[in-house]
Parts: C-alpha cells; sequence; structure tokens
C-alpha cells in the first residue's frame, strides 16, 4: 500500500490532475470514431456526452471516456491522462484512412466544482449564466470560456474544462491531494471507474461496469472489438464486476492489489480508491461476482472488507434510451 496522509474534504472547487483531453476534428471525424469506439457517436450532439470505451480486437479496454461534440466536426474525448498518449497513437493508425485529425490536450485545465451556497459560475468568478450549467447527468454546456459537464454525484457536480491555464484569473480552488481525494471518493460512490496505464488491455468494458452506465451501444454497427463485448453480454460470460467496498486502513492500496477470500486466494483487484470521512478507505474493484452471489468474506491486506451498495443496478442501459429521456 502507498502510505497517504490526506483525508477527505467537503467537495468545494479543486483541480484535477488525473485527466486529460483528446480532441478529433475533420469530415471524417465522427466516421472514425463510429468504427473505433463503443458509443453510437451521433448521440453526442453538443448536449447529450455519452461515455464511451476503445478496446482490442479481443475485447479489453484500451481506455474509457466520455465523448462531446464540442462544435461541427470536432469531437472531444475526456480520459485518465495516463492513457492519452498511448490512445491517441493507436487511434492514430486508424485515422490515416479518414480526413481526421488527433491532437493530444495533456495541458487543458480541470476543475471539479460541487453545489454549495454558491452558484458554479459565481464560486469561480466566471461570467457563465447559471441557466446555462447543464442540469441532467451526462449533459454539458459550452461557451468561449470553459466547457461544463455535469457528473454523477450524491449531490450536484460539474467538470469544468477551460483550454486555457487560469492560473493568472482570480478564481479560488484547491489545489491539493484533499481535494482531489473528494472528487475521487464521489467518483467511487456513483461506481464510475476511470481506466489507467496500469490495468489497460486487462479488462472487458462490462468489467467495469460500462454498460450499466450507458457506455456500450449494442444497437450500433461493428467497432474494434464489438464482437467480443457483444459476446460476453448475450451469452453472460462476464465472471467479474466492479463493486464498492470499504476498509479499515490507513493508507490507499496500489492500483492492482489483491483483494483475498479467507484462503488468501485473490478473487479481485483495486482500480480506485480514496478515503472517507471517517478516514476509512472506499474503493472501486473489479470481484468476482462468487463474492456477492456466495457472500464471501473478503480481505485487503489481511484487514476484512465490507461490501456496498452501488447506486445502479447491474443491468444494460441504452445509450440511445438515455438520450431519449434528456431530450423528453
Amino acid at each position: 500500500m502507498a502510505t497517504v496522509t490526506s483525508r477527505t474534504s467537503a467537495l468545494g472547487s479543486v483541480r484535477l490532475t488525473h485527466l486529460a483531453a483528446l480532441d478529433v476534428k475533420g469530415a471524417d471525424a465522427e466516421k472514425f470514431l463510429q468504427g473505433q469506439t463503443s458509443a453510437q457517436v451521433n448521440l453526442a450532439d453538443g448536449h447529450f456526452a455519452p461515455l464511451t470505451c476503445f478496446c482490442t480486437p479481443k475485447g479489453r479496454m484500451l481506455a474509457n471516456a466520455q465523448l462531446l461534440r464540442m462544435g461541427e466536426n470536432h469531437f472531444r474525448l475526456l480520459l485518465s491522462s495516463t492513457l492519452l498518449e498511448s490512445l491517441a497513437n493507436h487511434l492514430k493508425k486508424f485515422a490515416a484512412f479518414y480526413k481526421a485529425e488527433l491532437t493530444a490536450l495533456p495541458n487543458l485545465t480541470f476543475i471539479g466544482t460541487g453545489d454549495n451556497a454558491q452558484s458554479p459560475a459565481d464560486q469561480l468568478g466566471l461570467h457563465f449564466p447559471e441557466q446555462n450549467f447543464p442540469e441532467q447527468v451526462g449533459t454539458h454546456s459550452n461557451n468561449d470560456q470553459l466547457c461544463a459537464l455535469r457528473y454523477p454525484g450524491r449531490t450536484p457536480r460539474w467538470l469544468l474544462c477551460f483550454d486555457h491555464d487560469i492560473n493568472g484569473d482570480k478564481i479560488s480552488i484547491q489545489d491539493d491531494d484533499e481535494g482531489r481525494n473528494a472528487w475521487q471518493l464521489e467518483d467511487i460512490r456513483s461506481g464510475l471507474a476511470w481506466l489507467t496505464d496500469a490495468q489497460q488491455d486487462h479488462f472487458l468494458p462490462q468489467m467495469l461496469n460500462w454498460e450499466a452506465l450507458g457506455g456500450i451501444s449494442f444497437k450500433k454497427g461493428c467497432y474494434t472489438g464489438q464482437e467480443v463485448v457483444a459476446r460476453a453480454h448475450f451469452r453472460g460470460q462476464v465472471k467479474k464486476r466492479l463493486m464498492h467496498i470499504s476498509v479499515g486502513a490507513q493508507a490507499l492500496p496500489e492500483v492492482g492489489a489483491n483483494l483475498t477470500n479467507s484462503d488468501d486466494k485473490a478473487v479481485g483487484e483495486v482500480v480506485v480508491s480514496a478515503f472517507n470521512e471517517q478516514g476509512d478507505v472506499e474503493l472501486l474493484a473489479v470481484m468476482s461476482t462468487k463474492v456477492m452471489e456466495e457472500t464471501v468474506p473478503v480481505f485487503l491486506a489481511g484487514a476484512p472488507a465490507t461490501l456496498l451498495p452501488l447506486p445502479y443496478t447491474i443491468e444494460r442501459v441504452d445509450p440511445e434510451q438515455l438520450a431519449v429521456g434528456l431530450n423528453n
């Protein structure tokens, strides 16, 4: 385990350093992405920002992301900064056959902001009309200052993306591990895990509950890895699932750390973790489904772990239906 001394704080406004963006532009941008990503790309309409993922031909995830349409023939993928370069290099091999240009944007400024006494615009000192902030999870709004994306969470929160560095602006934000821990904890409690380079090419999308979050379209045509992903879904072959767990610990576990049963046999592995308000650790781990089905005792580094509920059921959610619901 990695020793970490920070604890969670109330979610305010914090600079997020774990995210980056990849822009895809050009006359063939939509056609190109349609053949590579699990999303139905035309659902990204400048309002709805579907979750998506990119896979190997064997259906293993190279990256998961959120897909935004920023303008005509202009899409933006938000993903882990650790996967930005590798995904860009992977996609460039296919983009060469299309009128599509990929631009990695490692230096965009991302701020996570929660709902408090002030509006998100006021607390950041921005001239972004409150009525333009997206109210529904998975939707976004843009203007010439920023892009605001509504995130899931127990209380309203937004991811703000700036095309310029805001260090010189009069904006009061946290820039510390404690603030980022609070944001990460909300992701964990939302059952939302962003893949990093430590576990790239390791999981089927369903192992991160991606179809339960609307991140896989089973109605679109072919994309890289689609056959394997579809077969796993329709034949019920997914025997590992993302689960929410708490454990009493003084340090955060490493990504990939094993969770074990009473016989010290590995039954899962950590994907992401954060401290909670009590100083314990909450995490998302890809676990054998037997843990839930057979109520198997689970341990992390010898400490007993507790299985917590997720805020959604493990069943397929079609992004096409999500998009319809947002427009009604």
